[in-house]
Parts: C-alpha cells; sequence; structure tokens
C-alpha cells in the first residue's frame, strides 16, 4: 500500500472518529467540562433556559403586540425583550443548536422524526413543567444543578436531589403509560434526507457559524450597530463572537456523544446501566475544579485576582426552591424525554416532540420569571427576598479546598453507588 492510500485511510479513519462515530461517554463528559471551564474564562457560564426564555419573551411581545393590549399581558410585555442576536442566552442556544445540528447532518443522524400523537400531548406537559420547574430551582439542569456545582454554589447539589426524585417519579409513571394506556399509539414518522443532502447541510452550518462570529467580530468597526443586535456596544456584541462557537462545540459534542444529564440519573434505576451517570460525575468534578480556578482570587500582592466573580451562578434558591423546582423540572424532562441542554441538542437533530417541548417551555419560564420578580402588589423579587431559599457560595462556608474535597467526595461516592448497583440491581425500579 503507498504512502498515499495509508494517508488517505487515515483521514477516512479521523473523520468517522470525529464525525460519525458516537463518541465515548467519559471522553464526551470530559470535553463538555473542558468547554464549560473555557466559556467561564471567555465570559459566562452557559446554560439552556436563558436562551429558551428569551425567545418566550419574544413568543409572548409578540401574542402582546398582536392583542394590542394597552399594558402588555398581565401588565408587562409591553417593551420589546433583548434582542436574540443581543443576548448571550439566546446566542448560546443558537450556536448549541446549529452545533448539535451539524453533527447530526455529517454523521447522517439528522431526520424529521414525527412522534405518536400521545408523545406531542406530553410535549406540552413535559414543556410546562420544566418551565416552571426551572423558575423554581434558579435554572434547569445545567444552570441550576450542572454549573451550580462547578460554580461551587449550594443550590446546585439541593437541584439534583430534587431531580433524582422527579425522575424517579416520572419513570414509574412511564411504566404506568405503558402498561395502562394505548392513545395515541399512531401518527408516528420519520422524514428521511438524503445524504449528499445533508453534506451540503452540514457545510452550510459550519460555514454559516464563521460567517455570524466574524460579524459579531466585525461590529467592533461599525459607528452604528444595526438594530437587530439591539441596544449593547461594540464591546459587548465582539465577544458574542467567541460564545457562539464554543456554544456549538458544546452542542456538537453533546449530539455526537449522546450526552444527556437526566439520563445519567435515569438509566441507573431503568436498565442498571451507568455509563452515562460516571460521565456527568466525572464531567462535574473537572467543571468544578475549573471553576475553582477561574473564581480564586490571587492575593493582590502578587498582582492577581478572580477571573470570575465568585457569585455567578450562585442562586439564592439553596432550600425548597431548588428541591421543588427539581422535581417538577426532572418529571418534565422524563415526559419530554430530554433536558435542558438534551433538549437543544435533540432539536438540532430533528426531534419533532423537543421542537414542541421549547415554545412551551419559553413561555412557561418567561410568565413564572416575570411573576416570580414582580410577586404581588409590592413587586417583590421573590428570589433576592430570600423566599425560595438562599444564596450560598460554598467556598464562603468552608473554603476552597473543603469545597472541592465534599465535591470530589459526592462525586466518588455517586460513582461506587452506580456501578454497585450495575452489578446487583438493587436501585432498579420495578415495573
Amino acid at each position: 500500500m503507498s504512502e498515499e492510500s495509508v494517508m488517505g485511510s487515515k483521514v477516512k479513519d479521523l473523520y468517522k472518529i470525529c464525525c460519525k462515530s458516537e463518541w465515548n461517554a467519559t471522553v464526551a463528559g470530559a470535553i463538555v467540562a473542558f468547554l464549560s471551564v473555557l466559556i467561564m474564562a471567555w465570559w459566562r457560564p452557559w446554560g439552556a433556559v436563558g436562551a429558551i426564555r428569551n425567545w418566550g419573551d419574544w413568543i409572548i411581545y409578540g401574542l402582546n403586540t398582536i392583542i394590542g393590549a394597552e399594558s402588555g399581558i398581565l401588565g408587562y410585555y409591553d417593551e420589546a425583550p433583548a434582542a436574540v442576536l443581543g443576548n448571550t442566552g439566546s446566542v448560546i442556544g443558537i450556536g448549541f443548536i446549529a452545533g448539535a445540528f451539524i453533527s447530526a447532518c455529517l454523521g447522517k443522524d439528522f431526520a424529521f422524526r414525527i412522534p405518536p400523537y400521545r408523545e406531542m400531548v406530553k410535549a406540552v406537559i413535559a414543556g410546562i413543567l420544566m418551565g416552571v420547574g426551572a423558575t423554581l430551582a434558579g435554572g434547569c439542569n445545567v444552570g441550576g444543578m450542572y454549573n451550580a456545582i462547578g460554580n461551587l454554589a449550594a443550590n446546585g447539589f439541593t437541584m439534583w436531589i430534587g431531580l433524582v426524585a422527579g425522575v424517579l417519579l416520572g419513570l414509574k409513571m412511564l411504566y404506568m403509560e405503558m402498561e395502562y394506556i394505548s392513545w395515541g399509539d399512531g401518527g408516528s414518522a420519520t422524514i428521511n434526507l438524503p445524504g449528499a443532502v445533508q453534506n451540503i447541510l452540514a457545510i452550510a452550518g459550519i460555514g454559516a457559524l464563521i460567517w455570524c462570529a466574524y460579524t459579531f467580530v466585525g461590529l467592533e468597526d461599525l459607528d452604528v450597530i444595526p438594530s437587530i443586535f439591539g441596544d449593547k456596544d461594540s464591546d459587548y456584541l465582539v465577544s458574542l463572537g467567541g460564545i457562539l462557537m464554543i456554544a456549538a462545540g458544546l452542542g456538537y459534542t453533546m449530539q455526537r456523544g449522546r450526552w444527556c444529564m437526566v439520563q445519567g440519573f435515569r438509566e441507573p434505576h431503568m436498565t442498571g446501566d451507568c455509563t452515562l451517570a460516571k460521565s456527568v460525575a466525572l464531567s462535574i468534578l473537572l467543571l468544578a475544579i475549573g471553576g475553582a480556578v477561574l473564581k480564586y482570587a490571587v492575593p493582590a500582592a502578587h498582582g492577581g485576582d478572580a477571573v470570575l466573580a465568585p457569585i455567578n451562578y450562585v442562586r439564592g434558591t439553596f432550600g425548597w426552591g431548588s428541591v421543588v423546582g427539581g422535581f417538577i423540572f426532572g418529571l418534565g424532562a422524563m415526559l419530554a424525554g430530554g433536558c435542558g441542554s438534551g433538549t437543544l441538542w435533540r432539536v438540532g437533530e430533528g426531534q419533532v416532540k423537543l421542537i414542541m417541548v421549547v415554545p412551551f417551555f419559553a413561555v412557561a419560564n418567561s410568565l413564572m420569571t416575570t411573576w416570580f420578580k414582580n410577586f404581588g402588589p409590592d413587586e417583590i423579587n421573590l428570589e433576592k427576598s430570600g423566599a425560595l431559599g438562599s444564596y450560598v457560595y460554598l467556598p464562603d462556608v468552608m473554603g476552597y479546598g473543603g469545597t472541592l474535597a465534599m465535591i470530589a467526595f459526592i462525586m466518588m461516592v455517586w460513582y461506587l453507588v452506580v456501578t454497585w448497583n450495575e452489578d446487583t440491581n438493587k436501585l432498579i425500579v420495578p415495573m
């Protein structure tokens, strides 16, 4: 075999590994952690609900405009929300879906998968539950749990407790549905696209991402920012190019690795498989180490300071808010078949059920968040008032070393429990 043919074979193997094969869960979890730390260092932690809420704000604002209500729906939404292309959360969501879409097309995984009628009804209920739960908990599984723990916030652990309980109830309900409900089994269909078309779409998606990133960077030299980017200054908007590309990397990685956090909670109790649970545990630990590095303030005598403010992603929901919110969100995620991040990357591969979940998730979260920020006649912010719980930054309680030691210990215990269960099936939820 000639040197050229050997090199050609290696290129094909590399393409298969990067673009077609399902990635190892441990590798995917490590990459997700790396990109999560990278986006924190670039600007801010990432999340799914920020994008979804911004889109919900626009849906309700649009309805308000059509209806023509003088003071807005519920007295609010009479002013345009933050621009979709000028809001960090929204840009993260767009990049995330774009990355998943490119991955799906390159791997020939993209197809419009239309669910049975019953799953469409579940999508509506799931979206509402996820929107309400994410408001109570201060974020979805990403911002309220994964990135909260990674940012050394106590509320991440209390949401975790609620998530597990909600997932277990959702699993039990799934078993009951399989046994007792037969309505709505019909209507499913799959619309596949030819491989050549998917290749073209993947190339177009890559080109669009690069063009958008360069467009953000080019705003630095403009005297007047186009209105589609909102009222942000050029320095703010220029940084969105990096946010977009890192978010695309996260979406690409999760789709390629079929990486879903809620599945990591579900599978140990459904099939006993602990592959994703171990991956999520490792990913959280790596993220927490990175978060500690970014938030630790080097003594001023050495000319240093924290890269990221310690308060970032510390929410005032350490208490009943994150537990109940996590429970409601976990139940909704089980009905949806995907968590906050899992919903977005499945949208990117054409899952119609998850496409249906997004607007109901968005509207419910938008309405709930607006209500919680303007509660009662005195318009009290429930989170800031302490009604949902408290703000607890763990290093303030036990120092950075103690916090990382505690997180490492909890992840190790989780690892041991799920691997023990994989061999014994003691924690399987019976049908």
